[in-house]
This record gives C-alpha cells, structure tokens and sequence, in this order.
C-alpha cells in the first residue's frame, strides 16, 4: 500500500498534522494555493507565516497541484477553513477514490446551512457520512511541530476507517484515541470556540479566574445541551474533544479566539482585531452559527447570544456580561429526561 498522504491545505494546523506524518515516515504532499509558500516549504523546509521558526521534515513536501498532492494517496487530510471546506471538497471530488480514507480536522459549521463539516465534505464527495473521520482535541499547532506531548481523539461511525486513523497519526509524543460519536466530537470542537472567545473578552476585561472558570463550567454546560439536542452523547463532552479542547482554547496565548477575544475585551474594534490576528478566527463565524442553531432546536445557549450580540450587533462587552449575571435564578444541575439518562446509561 502507498505511503502517501495529502493535506489540504498548508495553514498553521495543517502544516502541524503534516509534520506528525512526516514524523511517522509517511510521503506527504502539502497542497496550497500559494507558488511562494509551495516553493519555502520545498526549498527552505519552512512555513514562516504559519509556523515561524520551525523546520520542517524533507518527507514533507508541497505542491499548488490539488491533483499532484492526492493521487496516489491512501490518505486525504483536509484541514481548510470552516468557509473553504465545501469548495476544497469540490474540487477534491475529482480526484477522490471510495478507498481513500478522508479525515478532516476542520473546527466549525458551514454559516448559511448550519451543517457540521463531515456532512459538507459527503454531500461534495457523494460518500458516505459516518465513512469519514475527524480529528479534535486540545493540541495547539505550535506544541505539536515542536513534539510536545499530546493527546486527541478521532471520530467515525466506521470503526475501520477510525482505526487507520489512529494507526496513520499515533507515535511516540502524538496519542491517539478513537471514539464512534461523530456528531458530539465535531460539535465539541466547533463550539467551544465561542466559549474560548468569551474567555478572551474576560481577561481583556481584567476580570479575573473567578470569573474565566466559571465561564469554562457554564460553557461547557451550554456546548453539552445543545450538542444532546443534536444527537450527541453528553459523556463526549467529558472527554479529549470537549472539556480537554476547551480548556487549551480558553486559557492558552497560542489560542487564536482567545487572542482575538482578549483584543476585543481590551476594547478593539472588531475589523481591527480580525486584520491583527492574520489567520482565520472560527470562533466568529461558529459565533453566528451557533447563535441560528439555538433558535432553530429552541435550545437557550446564552453566552452565545450575549457573543453574537457583541460581535454582530455592536453591544458593550461589559453591558453583555452585566446581561449574563443578571439572568433569573437557575438550578445548575439540569433534569436530563429519564428516557435519555436511560440511553446513555444502559
């Protein structure tokens, strides 16, 4: 069998997942639509803009030929932004093999149709949905390529597709744990974004640990309630792709959405804070589509709501807590129907 593998496309966490293959001994063939980084990354074994000060294995190699970087692979990486995830998709399908295994690594949803990233690359690759796997969990891309410890889950209804997974990425300093619950893993993923976001404004704002904790405890209880709604197992959000990944989002100085929340904490304009960062901020977009998720399952997520209305509706970030600490009395344990505590618990 080859051992060839191709990620799409070249960003800071995709150029990470890379490494580790190359690490491994796999051939990988990065894919970007840049002549300028295909040509560092070939010439120099670096990605400065992503990954300064990094150099990169001769096994790892890129290419600005989608149909160069994939033929002949057993493996595709897909690692693009949550809004270039159904063209990259696209444009893969016609290259694409039914024995290839697909795994994605992207955190979010497709804004204007609310659909989780597994079920946007099947519909473009015309495979089946639970065939594919994806990756999550608390690992900052600056950790990674320097083989700090770390530890991530991968997700399929396919226990052999979770499995090669598994088998392609785990080594000696990258653990790699499998689990069958696809939908809570990418939403575990995608959410905790917005709560990483809001940690950010709390520490712009000088609030203090008292405050970021609790945040993290509420957050975590709104990701799991919604995440329930939508078919999720509630004990995912007890695991490597829930609490383990939003606690690295939320506290880490690696973390973008925490970065971009502590600018805008500190009172920076929105547009100024996303021209700063100079990489994708997901937790925005998930903002606005975790915001139409709650209203279209009824489900209250009201950090979300008091995010959303900062973000897209120009509210005071201290007006918005003020908003969340005054809501009415609330039991913290919420009574789960006996008919679900019953599923997850049999």
């Amino acid at each position: 069998m080859s051992d060839k593998v191709a990620v799409l496309v070249a960003g800071s966490w995709g150029t990470a997942l890379a490494s580790v293959l190359a690490y491994n001994g796999l051939n990988v063939v990065m894919w970007t639509r840049k002549e300028e980084q295909a040509a560092e990354i070939n010439e120099r074994h670096t990605n400065g803009q992503y990954l300064p000060g990094t150099v990169l294995a001769p096994n790892l190699t890129a290419t600005t030929q989608l149909g160069q970087a994939v033929d002949g692979a057993k493996a595709v990486i897909i690692v693009a932004p949550s809004s270039a995830a159904r063209q990259v998709a696209q444009q893969l399908k016609e290259y694409y093999r039914k024995d290839m295994l697909i795994v994605h690594a992207t955190k979010g949803f497709e804004t204007e149709s609310l659909k989780r990233m597994s079920t946007v690359i099947a519909e473009e690759l015309d495979c089946q949905e639970g065939d594919i796997v994806v990756l999550s969990g608390p690992s900052h891309a600056e950790e990674v390529v320097r083989r700090a410890p770390t530890t991530v889950v991968v997700a399929s209804l396919n226990d052999k597709a979770a499995a090669a997974a598994q088998d392609l990425f785990m080594n000696s300093y990258f653990r790699v744990y499998t689990n069958r619950d696809l939908v809570g893993v990418e939403l575990a993923g995608a959410l905790k974004n917005i709560i990483a976001l809001g940690a950010g404004m709390s520490d712009g704002l000088g609030f203090g640990d008292n405050a970021k904790a609790a945040l993290l405890t509420r957050g975590l209880a709104e990701i799991s309630r919604i995440g329930v709604e939508m078919g999720a197992n509630p004990l995912t959000f007890a695991g490597l792709a829930g609490i383990g990944d939003l606690v690295v989002t939320a506290t880490s100085h690696h973390s973008r959405n925490w970065r971009a929340g502590k600018l805008l904490g500190e009172g920076q304009p929105l547009e100024e804070v996303l021209e700063s960062m100079g990489m994708v901020v997901e937790g925005i977009r998930t903002t606005k589509a975790a915001h139409s998720i709650s209203l279209k399952f009824g489900v209250v997520m009201p950090i979300a709501e008091q995010l959303y209305k900062v973000l897209f509706e120009q509210k005071d970030v201290r007006t918005a807590v003020e908003a969340l600490m005054g809501r009415d009395p609330k039991t913290e344990m919420e009574v789960m129907p006996l008919q679900t505590w019953e599923q997850w618990h049999s």
